[in-house]
């Protein structure tokens, strides 16, 4: 009976031993990706690197960003979805390419639910409705009537047909049932340039992109979009508190791997990303960015995902925007 009970507890502690080494025999063993659709030194490019840098300490192992910018970042949503399952390269996933493009490029050549397994949320953003400082109307009420004493002639630029600026701008005409231009730029730098310059009037840029030049006085922040205040931008009133109930845009952004990425590893990545977005100075980081509520379970991304790709379809449906691609 002794000798029976040993060779029992002997085996469950080898199993028990054993579990770590089958695990790191399954985790990918040399350098991790982190692919980002954006080029380098925008706010998402910022933010993917502030995680890679911890990721790399608590893995002891390099994880390295892999710029590639296009087609608001549905390239590199298109090249990891074809990459091998097996957890060495991930996508810094997005509004763009997880819901926006979703909505309005029929030609997609991946799907964002079949072909991804959401490792985790790393947090929501606002657009920002911003202007030079010597535009006449400075609120949301005064920008609505403008836009009806003149239909179709004042300007909103975006990033291009399609992102973030781009839905905000419909859902805003939508909403306000008012007319206006839509101007679409190859990306934030140029729109920024033509707004601080009087070439365009208005924008709903992103407030990664917005934050320098609201800091430095070249353009105002009129309203933010999400549901509530962030912490960056304690001032500036929601579309909500302006008259908009309901209206609540952001940008988002997170972790996904290839679409048969193994449930042991997405959810061991899920842990420590928490970990990650855990830290003191991750946090401030964050905040300066304007990036909040991030973390929790794989499942709590892959709600927001498709109740995302849900909500922005029927905006592309009633305001009839379609991008070709």
């Amino acid at each position: 009976m002794q000798r029976r009970h040993f060779i029992q507890t002997a085996g469950a502690s080898a199993a028990v031993l054993g579990a770590p080494r089958l695990f790191a025999q399954s985790w990918p063993s040399g350098p991790i990706r982190l692919v980002v659709g954006f080029p380098p030194g925008g706010g998402a490019d910022a933010l993917a690197r502030v995680v890679a840098q911890k990721l790399s300490v608590l893995w002891n192992q390099p994880v390295l960003i892999e710029n590639k910018a296009g087609a608001s970042s549905t390239l590199a949503a298109e090249y990891v979805a074809q990459q091998p399952s097996d957890g060495s390269t991930l996508l810094l996933s997005t509004i763009n390419s997880h819901a926006l493009a979703p909505a309005v490029m029929p030609k997609l050549r991946y799907n964002p639910v079949r072909d991804f397994v959401p490792v985790a949320l790393l947090g929501l953003t606002p657009n920002l409705l911003i202007a030079a400082p010597t535009q006449n109307a400075k609120t949301v009420k005064d920008i609505v009537a403008l836009c009806k004493a003149q239909p179709g002639k004042i300007t909103f630029g975006s990033a291009g047909p399609g992102t973030a600026q781009h839905f905000a701008l419909e859902l805003f005409k939508l909403r306000a049932k008012v007319d206006a231009l839509h101007v679409p730029y190859k990306g934030s730098a140029p729109l920024l340039t033509d707004l601080i310059g009087g070439q365009i009037h208005y924008s709903f840029e992103t407030m990664a992109a917005a934050t320098p030049h609201v800091s430095s006085g070249r353009v105002i922040a009129i309203a933010q979009t999400r549901g509530k205040r962030v912490k960056a931008y304690p001032n500036v009133p929601t579309m909500q508190e302006q008259g908009f109930d309901k209206f609540e845009t952001m940008n988002w952004y997170g972790i996904s791997g290839p679409g048969q990425l193994p449930p042991a590893i997405a959810r061991k990545m899920n842990q420590d990303v928490n970990t990650v977005l855990a830290m003191a100075d991750v946090q401030e980081k964050f905040d300066t960015l304007g990036v909040e509520d991030g973390g929790g379970s794989m499942e709590k991304y892959a709600q927001l995902v498709q109740s995302e790709l849900s909500k922005w379809a029927k905006v592309a449906k009633e305001a009839n925007v379609t991008v070709n691609g």
